[in-house]
């Protein structure tokens, strides 16, 4: 290792967008893979009117040897606009106020921050709350995987807690036990108090929604614990805590383009939080973080929402299907589902291996052509088209028979 290099990385391993297409030797070759399911993306690309929009407006709109818009000022109107809409807040008019009273709920644009990415956010997050030995991160696994990743290349320290095994909810009591004992510190434990909580709203891997217990948990938390809410998949839970943030300023809710608005390739996300943690934010981004094209599409998407965001029936429809289908096989344990993915784990018999009977079918898929995401334990499989979807259960089910 280079001797300029902080040796604590020897120790982590980098993020693999498709760890499924990338281990071992495929009977396909990868231009042959048919079905990404391994990814949570939305399997229909935008419709070709908007593709075209958007190329008209690269041509004649936008200037490449310019900057983009630094402050994101068009995008974060049109975001709190959106928001406001899934909040049932009657739409603000461009003019001003106008003497209005806003509802408590009311989100504006002073309460948005863009990123590159929901995975920006969450770093500048980080490096606002804990760096410099300032805190501790607590998650609850299996949960997405970036949080640990993100805060390991920055030198936090991760806490981690288990769910419970039956419906993965988060084991509330050993996280209590987690912050006292990272917030006394002593010779056992010279970890920095936890000064951040991550969860995912529903949960990835595991695809369930917090419940009330875990909301009032996270309702009861001190001021000084930020509390990050990962709505990634709203689209399909329509399920939010964003209407609670006024009542909670050390919450924020993370948002994203790249699932339902089928823009995973534009890599846009954001952040609903109160003004003054939006204007942190701002603060430790990057300059210029967005280029103008994303910022385009992004605001393109919203004006197209409901073009856009007409598919999510037919996603939840099969979803439905998919969890019926997979269940059908007694060797396969699957979990309800709140957002475009469904979680499921084999039944290992008496000498079996669970794990590596995972990793087996994840191969057999991959060998058929389907890609799926081995992880936290089980393996996970994003809802895809009518056909995509059926391909996997066919495939799923040759595999068990």
């Amino acid at each position: 290792m280079l001797p300029f290099i902080r040796k604590d990385l020897a120790e982590l391993t980098a993020y693999t967008p498709h760890p499924g297409g990338a281990s071992g030797e495929p009977a396909h070759s990868e231009s042959a893979i048919v079905d990404r399911l391994d990814t949570n993306e939305c399997p229909y690309d935008l419709p070709e009117e908007l593709k075209k929009k958007l190329a008209w407006t690269y041509q004649q709109l936008i200037e490449t040897n310019r900057y983009p818009d630094g402050g994101h000022a068009a995008l974060k109107e049109a975001i709190a606009q959106y928001v406001n809409e899934s909040l049932n807040v009657p739409p603000l008019n461009k003019g001003g106020l106008g003497g209005v009273t806003l509802p408590k709920t009311a989100i504006t644009a002073d309460n948005i921050s863009v990123g590159n990415g929901s995975d920006e956010l969450i770093r500048s997050l980080l490096i606002a709350t804990c760096l410099g030995g300032q805190g501790s991160i607590l998650v609850a696994n299996p949960t997405f995987s970036m949080y640990g990743i993100i805060a390991q290349t920055l030198g936090i320290p991760v806490v981690s807690v288990q769910r419970k095994e039956e419906n993965f909810e988060i084991d509330i009591e050993a996280a209590k036990r987690a912050i006292l004992s990272e917030g006394c510190a002593n010779d056992q434990n010279q970890n920095p108090p936890v000064r951040a909580v991550f969860v995912v709203h529903p949960n990835s891997p595991t695809a369930n929604a917090l419940t009330t217990d875990e909301i009032e948990w996270l309702s009861s938390l001190p001021e000084q614990i930020l509390v990050v809410i990962d709505e990634a998949y709203f689209e399909f839970s329509q399920n939010t805590l964003a209407d609670r943030l006024h009542q909670h300023p050390n919450w924020i809710i993370l948002r994203t383009f790249s699932k339902a608005f089928r823009l995973a390739s534009m890599r846009v996300g954001y952040a609903i939080a109160h003004p003054e943690l939006a204007a942190a934010l701002e603060k430790i981004r990057l300059p210029y973080n967005l280029p103008s094209f994303s910022q385009t599409a992004a605001e393109l998407a919203l004006a197209q929402r409901q073009l856009l965001l007409a598919t999510i029936p037919e996603t939840l429809s099969e979803r439905a299907k998919l969890i019926a289908a997979l269940t059908q096989h007694q060797k396969l344990l699957v979990w309800p589902s709140a957002a475009n993915f469904v979680y499921l784990r084999v039944k290992a018999g008496e000498g079996e291996s669970a794990e590596q009977e995972h990793k087996q079918i994840m191969q057999q898929l991959k060998e058929g052509g389907t890609l799926i995401r081995h992880t936290g334990g089980g393996l996970r499989i994003t809802v895809g088209s009518p056909e995509e979807n059926q391909r996997t259960v066919d495939r799923i089910a040759a595999i068990l028979t």
